[in-house]
């Protein structure tokens, strides 16, 4: 379980978020406001500027002691604290509470159940389960939520768990989607994160063409955020 932190002065106790990464033997912290790191984790589009809470890299936070510009440059290739930290948020470990942790996995708990309740249905009958239903299962089936990774991206896991227990059917669709160069790069996370990918190609303009295989009910939220990322600039096609 993460640890908590607190900083102490003369006037109060406060508590601080970290995002810790060992490194060539050393510790590396940064203070980092939660949800945007929730977020940043899950693959969504977040300023490493609004994750930090102090644009400063830390042997250890909770003593205020600086990481050395030389250690930083030697084991990172920078003394950029914005290049560093996302380093640390990919590959190290956010530090919540408890509570934090709680309140993320329910919150996924709910969308999940909420996500089957619309897009699923039950093979034999053809009608969707109720929501009371998806989620009685999901505790018969003692389903874990992973705080740091969006419910789209965990709803296969789940339904694998559930099928013993609740006859569950989703429609699957494939779409073609290209994406214009000067976004290709920005869409990359997204297009792995979200569905499954079955084929890619860069093409000679500099643009990337996938297709991706969704669940039927999650096509639509897909194309919608993929227009948000490029402002409308993709292409899509629906595969027969």
């Amino acid at each position: 379980m993460a640890r908590s932190h607190y900083i102490t002065d003369d006037k109060e106790t406060f508590h601080v978020n970290l995002a810790r990464l060992k490194k060539g033997g050393s510790h590396f912290e940064i203070a980092i406001n939660s949800e945007e790191a929730i977020a940043f984790k899950e693959g969504k589009d977040v300023s490493i500027k609004d994750i930090m809470q102090s644009e400063h890299i830390y042997f250890d936070v909770r003593k205020g002691e600086l990481a050395s510009e030389e250690r930083l440059k030697t084991l990172f290739g920078t003394n950029d604290p914005l290049k560093i930290a996302e380093i640390i948020l990919k590959e190290g470990e956010v530090q919540l509470t408890q509570e934090q942790r709680e309140e993320a996995r329910e919150r996924k708990r709910k969308k999940i159940i909420a996500l089957i309740a619309r897009e699923a249905i039950d093979p034999k009958t053809k009608l969707p389960h109720p929501p009371e239903r998806v989620r009685l299962a999901m505790e018969e089936a003692k389903v874990t939520i992973n705080e740091f990774r969006t419910a789209e991206q965990q709803i296969d896991d789940v339904v694998k768990k559930l099928k013993p227990i609740l006859p569950i059917s989703f429609e699957k669709r494939t779409i073609e989607i290209r994406v214009p160069a000067n976004f290709a790069g920005k869409i990359q996370s997204f297009a792995r994160q979200q569905g499954k990918i079955v084929h890619e190609s860069w093409l000679n303009d500099g643009s990337f063409q996938y297709t991706v295989e969704l669940s039927g009910g999650l096509v639509d939220n897909y194309i919608e955020k993929l227009n948000n990322v490029t402002h409308g600039s993709v292409e899509v096609k629906e595969i027969k």
